[in-house]
Parts: structure tokens; C-alpha cells; sequence
């Protein structure tokens, strides 16, 4: 009974921190604040989430708001018992975001107007809760940003690379298994058809998921700091390395057995395969980083 009523007192007593916090708040001014960011940030987030259910390369964005909200859910108690100290640095913070906007909207540049969410949300809270406050959600609020699809530029830089890199390494395997290969950029000529590593097969659209999913299996399963970190980073090279085996293994399919391997729905589901793949390789990591370097008690 003494135990119970005890989880009770706590349990009333962080519900009491929460709405002094959140009393902390003035609510006239964030009724202010709320629908001119909606009128502002209304068509934007309407193209992001269509964007998101469009274009399979960040159908994951869907996932990150949600897992951003979820952390902060799970630290409520730590974020209560800090102390709200509203900051009027908040406001420049605020005034730079919508500056961004405004050269995302006239430069018709989409990333730029779509970050500028995130460092509006950033003065809010820094306005009215703080420094302090904000340097506690500086997780959930940064991993936001895996929510926002990189720039058309940028993702061209990063998969191109992909794609020539993933077409060396097929072109320097699969003659050691047999198969005599051309190779004239990103094309593969086999004797049976030439193989294209076309943009949707160079891995980014597994790199952009796998990143993102590694750092909420850290956060999820893993205490320890750096070894979050080793995972996040450890999911690029696990994308390449499992994307190269998708398109050797797509190579001995279409010289050995099918040539209809290389399209259709069978070609399609070795995205999902080398995906689920990779997040086996990704749990093997884990498992040997806790097997030779065992978590130690109260190591954070």
C-alpha cells in the first residue's frame, strides 16, 4: 500500500511539473503565434507530405515527426523538472527562420523553405521555455530535419557516386564467378543483356531509410552514446555494401537463370530483401559491439 501510494505522489507530482510548465507558456501569444504558422507553412508542409507519399526514396519522413514526438513523450519527466527560463534571443532565432522562408519561397528552393520550420520551432521554444529547454529536445528536434529530402543537387552528387561505385564492384565480382562482364559507366554488359544500375538501384533510397531507422533502433535499444553513433554511421556502409550484393546477385540471376529477373516484380522485390538484409546486418553489428564491449552498470 506504502509502495503504491508512493508511484501515486510521484506520478501526481510530475503531472504537476508538466502544467507548470506548460503554464509557464503564455497562451495568448502562442493563439497568436499558431495560425500564422499555418497560414505561412501550410502549402509547404502540404508538398512535403505529398512528397513523402509519392516518392519512395523519403516515404520515411512519415515515421519522423512521429518518433520526434515519441522522445519527447518518453523525457517528459526530465523536461519538466527543468526550469523554464524564456529567452528574447528566441525572437532573432525566430526572425532567421522566417528570413530563410522568405529566400526559399522567392528562390523556389524547397529545402531552404522547409528548414525554415525547424528553426521556427526553434525560437518558439526557446522564446518561451529557453536555452535550457531547447538544448534538452535538441535530439528530437534534430532528427526532424531526416524528414526534409535533401536538394535535388545534392541527392544527384550522392547518387551517381552510388551508382558507379555499385557497377565497379559488380563489374570486378562477377567475373570471378563466372560471368564475363563490359562494363561503359553505370551499364553492365553481360552476355546475356546489358544491366543498368539506373538511380532507383544505387542504394540511396535504402541509404535515406536505413539512416534513419538506425538511429531510432540506438535510441530504442542502446544506452550508450557512442555506440548510437557507431550505428547511425555503420548504416551507410551497410546500404553500399548490401546494394552491391542486390546487383551482383541481379547479374548471376539474369546470366544464369532469367533475364526477366532484372525487371518486373521480381527485380522490385530485391529492394525489400537487400532492405531487410541490411537491418539483419545492422542487429549482427549491435550484437557484436555488446558481445565484445559489454555495457558496463550505469554506463550512459
Amino acid at each position: 500500500m506504502i509502495q503504491v501510494q508512493t508511484e501515486h505522489v510521484q506520478t501526481e507530482s510530475s503531472i504537476s511539473r508538466t502544467s507548470a510548465t506548460l503554464g509557464a507558456i503564455p497562451l495568448w501569444q502562442l493563439g497568436i503565434l499558431a495560425p500564422l504558422a499555418l497560414w505561412l507553412y501550410w502549402s509547404t508542409v502540404i508538398h512535403l507530405v505529398g512528397q513523402w507519399w509519392h516518392d519512395p526514396n523519403f516515404s520515411h519522413g512519415f515515421f519522423v515527426p512521429l518518433f520526434s514526438a515519441f522522445v519527447i513523450w518518453q523525457e517528459r519527466d526530465r523536461l519538466a523538472r527543468i526550469l523554464s527560463r524564456p529567452s528574447w534571443s528566441g525572437v532573432a532565432v525566430l526572425l532567421a527562420g522566417l528570413v530563410v522562408l522568405i529566400v526559399g519561397r522567392l528562390g523556389a528552393e524547397l529545402f531552404l523553405a522547409r528548414s525554415s520550420l525547424l528553426l521556427v520551432l526553434a525560437g518558439v521554444v526557446i522564446l518561451f521555455l529557453g536555452w535550457n529547454l531547447f538544448r534538452a529536445v535538441l535530439f528530437p528536434w534534430a532528427f526532424l530535419l531526416m524528414m526534409i529530402p535533401i536538394p535535388t543537387i545534392v541527392f544527384n552528387q550522392i547518387t551517381f557516386p552510388l551508382q558507379l561505385l555499385a557497377s565497379q564492384v559488380a563489374a570486378t565480382v562477377l567475373p570471378l564467378l563466372g560471368v564475363p562482364v563490359l562494363r561503359e559507366g553505370n551499364v553492365i554488359n553481360l552476355p546475356a543483356m546489358p544491366l543498368e544500375v539506373a538511380e532507383a538501384c544505387s542504394g540511396i533510397r535504402s541509404l535515406m531509410s536505413l539512416v534513419a531507422l538506425a538511429i531510432i533502433y540506438g535510441y530504442l535499444l542502446e544506452k550508450r552514446l557512442w555506440v548510437r553513433w557507431l550505428l547511425a554511421l555503420a548504416s551507410v556502409p551497410i546500404t553500399v555494401v548490401a546494394n552491391d550484393v542486390r546487383i551482383i546477385g541481379t547479374g548471376l540471376l539474369v546470366q544464369y537463370w532469367d533475364p526477366e529477373a532484372a525487371e518486373g516484380y521480381f527485380h522490385a522485390s530485391w529492394g525489400w530483401i537487400i532492405f531487410v538484409v541490411s537491418l539483419i546486418m545492422l542487429y549482427a553489428l549491435h550484437g557484436l559491439v555488446r558481445v565484445v564491449l559489454p555495457e558496463k552498470g550505469g554506463e550512459s
